[in-house]
């Protein structure tokens, strides 16, 4: 409630965007990278020892890609929580005046938007990892074993569109258009 009004809070369901994917991507990328430096060494224990990571870290390879979902979904709940104790939006609710029904202001409504945020995370969070394997997912099922666009690609393309069509829809609206969206 804010001023006698209903106003209502808008959590994304992503809003690490692009993030949690370059943090575990890059993380999963380095042993390996470190490791193909010292695949032809003299001293053979540490040559098998880098042939060993190279294989375990290699993107083709199962352990690759299910320590990518587990981090990208790790990194998403991490990034998320990040960024909202920043925002720390029932701060701002108790300084403008605004309550949540039900809770009072401070650390109980902190909780329950945490607790509505991890939610929300979850789906968000669980997503993102599925389109993050999803060139894995499509070489199991593909005849040709090959992707056009890989999921970083694909979250951008996504990106780009919504971006635009919120653009166009706001550009409508300034004219007093009824848009081109019917919700």
């Amino acid at each position: 409630m804010y001023g006698g009004q209903r106003v209502e809070i808008p959590l994304p369901v992503n809003s690490a965007g692009m993030i949690p994917l370059i943090f575990a991507v890059s993380i999963l990328l380095f042993p390996g990278m470190v490791a193909s430096y010292f695949v032809y060494a003299e001293t053979q224990w540490i040559a098998n020892i880098a042939n060993i990571i190279v294989r375990v870290f290699d993107s083709n390879g199962i352990f690759y890609w299910v320590m990518y979902f587990l981090m990208v979904v790790g990194f998403t709940y991490f990034y998320t929580d990040v960024i909202f104790a920043q925002q720390d939006l029932a701060g701002n609710l108790r300084k403008q005046g605004g309550a949540i029904v039900g809770y009072r202001p401070g650390k109980p409504t902190s909780d329950y938007l945490n607790g509505v945020l991890r939610r929300i995370t979850l789906v968000g969070a669980l997503f993102l990892g599925i389109v993050a394997i999803l060139p894995f997912l499509m070489r199991l099922v593909s005849e040709t074993g090959t992707m056009l666009i890989n999921s970083t690609g694909l979250l951008i393309v996504v990106g780009v569109v919504l971006d635009t069509m919120k653009q166009l829809e706001a550009q409508l609206r300034m004219r007093h258009y009824e848009g081109f969206l019917k919700k």
